[in-house]
């Protein structure tokens, strides 16, 4: 309970030091907002021509009598919304973070560097195409073993009673724990730590990792929240990175926890 209650705090930690410096939350809303207007364009398009694509994949209804031809379509239509949406709760995280490479770098650099006792941060000597590589690489990865699980949990929830209570608060806790890993890359790639090492280090601190993500992630399902808290979840993941690998935090992170309750 007490690594909860941690994870957490650096969730709040971290909105703390975006706060406190204005124009790093500025240039972290750029992406969270290209994400936002490429995502609803593309599901606007989807609502206005979904039927129509509907119609083209099955030609094979085209001599189906009424109202059988329009009820099946209709369904699929539905279907097919419902999975961009899912789609694209999923993977907004990860799309945010590869387009705001170098804004999120940047801002976690500077987290570490204020927070750290010598006032220097770690870099990871690559360059840019190369780190952008790296990212949407184990991004990728982590999308699909998250709509792994996905497939599993909605196979669970046909389950009687247990898919109506225990699978949708497990779903939040993966949700949050994939959340985490993507959030806590930025620092943790620049430290050189390979997607299966940051694996295992989230695994150790479950609860901690838990703290910090699944509040996010009930956040996130609230619209364009996602979008004004971004800059700071990379804060605060920041911090919690350097709490998995047992760094030492100097006075910027201690001046936030004197100062959380008044958050």
């Amino acid at each position: 309970m007490r690594d909860l209650g941690a994870g957490f705090t650096y969730l709040l930690q971290g909105q703390r030091w975006v706060a406190r410096h204005g124009k790093q939350y500025g240039f972290g809303l750029l992406p969270g907002l290209i994400t936002l207007i490429l995502y609803a364009a593309a599901l606007v398009s989807l609502a206005v021509w979904g039927e129509d694509f509907v119609g083209w994949a099955t030609p094979f209804a085209d001599n189906w009598s009424t109202p059988w031809q329009g009820l099946f379509r209709g369904f699929l239509t539905a279907v097919l919304f419902a999975l961009a949406l899912l789609l694209s709760v999923l993977t907004f995280t990860a799309v945010t973070l590869l387009i705001g490479q170098p804004f999120y770098e940047n801002l976690s650099e500077k987290v570490d560097a204020d927070v750290s006792p010598d006032g220097t941060a770690p870099e990871s000597g690559l360059p840019l195409w190369r780190e952008l590589w790296i990212s949407a690489r184990d991004s990728l990865r982590i999308v699909v073993r998250a709509l792994l699980w996905g497939v599993l949990l909605f196979a669970c929830g046909f389950i009687p009673l247990v898919g109506q209570t225990v699978v949708p608060v497990i779903g939040f806790f993966v949700t949050g724990f994939f959340l985490t890993e993507e959030l806590t890359a930025v620092a943790l790639q620049r430290r050189g730590v390979e997607l299966r090492a940051r694996l295992a280090l989230l695994r150790s601190r479950k609860t901690l990792v838990w703290g910090f993500g699944t509040p996010l992630g009930l956040a996130f399902l609230v619209p364009f929240v996602a979008v004004f808290l971004m800059p700071g979840a990379v804060a605060g993941a920041t911090l919690l990175a350097r709490e998995l690998l047992g760094e030492e935090t100097g006075e910027g992170a201690e001046a936030d926890e004197d100062e959380q309750v008044t958050f």
